[in-house]
């Protein structure tokens, strides 16, 4: 299982990248972030079923977070964004 998590690592360094590369600086610096993460648990040597608590609950976040984004953040037509307005 602990593979698995440095496969996640490899992936998530790839959308990284290619965020980067498209000047999208917030995403990518999430996804370096997880690429961290998930290479830091992938040497900790736990348990199976350990990690797939911790998957469950990255998952579950991930997708509550997502939700929430599209539903009361994302904005509806061509006005400017407002995380966008945050962060700059």
């Amino acid at each position: 299982m602990d593979r698995m998590y440095r496969v996640l690592g490899f992936w998530t360094i790839v959308i990284a990248l290619m965020a980067f590369w498209g000047e999208l600086y917030p995403m990518a610096l999430i996804f370096f972030s997880l690429t961290a993460f998930f290479v830091a648990l992938s040497y900790m040597n736990l348990t199976e079923r350990v990690y797939l608590n911790i998957f469950f609950g990255f998952m579950f976040l991930s997708f509550v977070g997502f939700t929430y984004y599209t539903f009361f953040v994302m904005p509806v037509g061509p006005q400017e964004h407002a995380l966008l307005q945050l962060i700059m």
